[in-house]
């Protein structure tokens, strides 16, 4: 296992509650997430995908149905995904599917 870095990263962490919570909705978004946000410069780590409906512990949230995590190399990759082309068409392309958002933005070593 190497040595931790010491400088930080952005975790970005994206919780998408759908108006239409179908599986094929989920799927859906799921693909787009793959298609528009996974190719932005400075990924380190990224996912997406449906929540896992039989964790129900009494921690867990569920009222969601697709989470989106992408560790960002530092703040100006981070802050470039923002303004992107690809980000952007994401958004405008789905974002009348959403019915909340949720963004969860750290900084982590």
């Amino acid at each position: 296992m190497s040595a931790p870095s010491t400088r930080p990263v952005i975790a970005h962490m994206v919780y998408f509650t759908l108006k239409d919570p179908s599986p094929a909705a989920q799927d859906k978004l799921v693909a787009d997430c793959h298609k528009y946000l996974k190719v932005a410069p400075g990924i380190l780590y990224f996912a997406a995908g449906p929540r896992v409906p039989d964790l129900t512990r009494g921690v867990n949230v569920t009222d969601f149905h697709v989470g989106l995590h992408i560790i960002f190399d530092g703040r100006q990759a981070h802050d470039d995904y923002q303004v992107s082309e690809t980000h952007l068409r994401f958004i405008a392309e789905n974002k009348e599917t959403w019915a909340q958002v949720r963004v969860f933005d750290c900084s982590a070593n």
